[in-house]
């Protein structure tokens, strides 16, 4: 009867040291889980972003600014010293700053040097109001040029190609626009758009007020202070698609780089921003990273490359990428000491048994390798759950997900099977090293002790 006793109760303990390990399984499987969808992400998200660099901006575009904060946080914080070249710029914040600024002169040195060519001012453009061919009300817009080295995708119309500039008298309109027009992307190409743009002019003084008044009355007094425009025309050329991945949430009306050169002058003229610039675009005829540091060595400029462009993309998914790790790396500590509980009870249950085996003549490293085993087991049964349901997760959401954020043929949780491979390597390690305590102690357990158990 004590025999059966002990092979009854042996077998509960079985059946219950099996619902344990399975439990603390799926506690390493939410980490593993989330682990697999965290790298999936990541590398989806890599990927993108490289082939989006590589397929639609130029890899030998550069950007030039003369102030090293406007590449940097704080831009124009703080006190400075001024010179010629400083002006003030708006910060995202809406505040005024000063920073220097690129004048004539120096895009006149960069358009002179043999290593770079299309220089290109980057203007700060601004219009009082907008008006579309066949629609009576005027609209308040963005503006800005058209940077030939980063091709889009049009929802109508067509765009020349990389590297290639539109015409002076061409403009693109961003999607997002159609639905407040309330019309077509198709029915919007070939329309006319006049861009009304306001030229700042300084305040008159007592002695101009008063020339003007004896010039021509009350009626030269009120020309003196009306505000000064010119209209632009242009004729849509595309409509710029609308991607839920845009770097920029801020839509914007684009002309060729001559109009905007017009329109800049024409805006700027007599103010203390005439022929100043934020920066440039240029393209480096030969390595760019190589021609990066012969203009910040020859001129002290700061120079951004398509590759840096790349890095500071990359650096964000990554850090994204990290805060979910990290919180997967949380589940899996927590499941370390399931397992060492688990393990514990194990021993615990099992210490007749394992009297019995030492007495039998099982040696003490053969018992520590048994619970090593079984917790090892814990770890890879634990991942291969949780890689599994990210897999199959994975395989039924890209299709959605690459919809959703119209990604075209790009899919957005990518598997990389070495990853895989060693997520569920590194989660059978980690199991064996929490197991190594709990099997320590059943080699080590006496076996006449461990036998008078029961």
């Amino acid at each position: 009867m004590k025999r059966i006793d002990i092979m009854r109760r042996a077998g509960r303990n079985l059946q219950q040291a099996k619902g344990r390990t399975f439990l603390t399984s799926l506690a390493i499987a939410v980490g593993a889980f989330t682990l697999t969808l965290s790298l999936a992400a990541g590398q989806g998200a890599r990927e993108y972003a490289d082939n989006l660099l590589k397929n639609n901006i130029d890899p030998q575009a550069l950007f030039i600014v003369k102030d090293k904060a406007i590449t940097s946080a704080g831009a124009g914080d703080g006190i400075r010293e001024y010179t010629d070249d400083l002006s003030s710029t708006t910060a995202g914040s809406g505040a005024s700053v000063a920073v220097k600024m690129l004048t004539k002169d120096d895009i006149a040195k960069l358009q002179a040097r043999t290593d770079i060519k299309e220089v290109v001012p980057i203007y700060s453009l601004s219009s009082r109001y907008v008006a579309f061919q066949g629609i009576d009300k005027k609209y308040a817009v963005s503006l800005n040029y058209y940077d030939s080295s980063i091709l889009s995708d049009v929802a109508a119309g067509s765009l020349p190609k990389l590297g290639e500039q539109i015409s002076s008298n061409e403009i693109l309109v961003p999607e997002d626009y159609l639905e407040t027009l309330g019309v077509t992307a198709e029915q919007l190409v070939g329309k006319t758009v006049v861009v009304t743009v306001p030229q700042v002019t300084a305040t008159p003084t007592q002695e101009d007020i008063t020339n003007a008044f004896v010039s021509g009355g009350d009626k030269a007094v009120q020309e003196l202070f009306a505000p000064k425009t010119k209209n632009f025309s242009f004729t849509v050329r595309a409509v710029l698609k609308k991607s839920a991945m845009a770097i920029t949430s801020n839509p914007q009306l684009h002309v060729s780089t001559t109009a905007a050169g017009e329109m800049f002058d024409y805006a700027s003229k007599g103010t203390e921003n005439a022929d100043k610039y934020l920066g440039a675009t240029a393209i480096a005829k030969h390595d760019p990273a190589v021609t990066k540091t012969t203009l910040e060595k020859d001129h002290g400029y700061s120079v951004q490359t398509a590759k840096d462009a790349q890095g500071l993309l990359f650096t964000f998914v990554n850090i994204l990428q990290g805060i979910v790790a990290g919180f997967a790396t949380l589940a899996l500590i927590a499941s370390v000491f399931g397992i060492i509980n688990t393990q514990y009870i194990s021993v615990l249950e099992r210490t007749s048994q394992i009297g019995l085996m030492k007495a039998l003549g099982m040696r003490r490293r053969d018992i520590g390798k048994l619970f090593r085993y079984e917790a090892a087991w814990i770890g890879f049964l634990g991942g291969a759950l949780g890689v599994g349901l990210a897999l199959i997760l994975g395989w039924l959401m890209n299709p959605w997900i690459t919809k959703q954020l119209d990604l075209g043929g790009q899919t957005l949780l990518i598997f990389v099977w070495w990853q895989v491979a060693i997520l569920i390597l590194s989660l059978v390690v980690i199991a064996i090293i929490a197991g190594w305590l709990p099997a320590r102690k059943a080699a080590r357990l006496d076996p006449i002790e461990a036998l008078r158990t029961e």
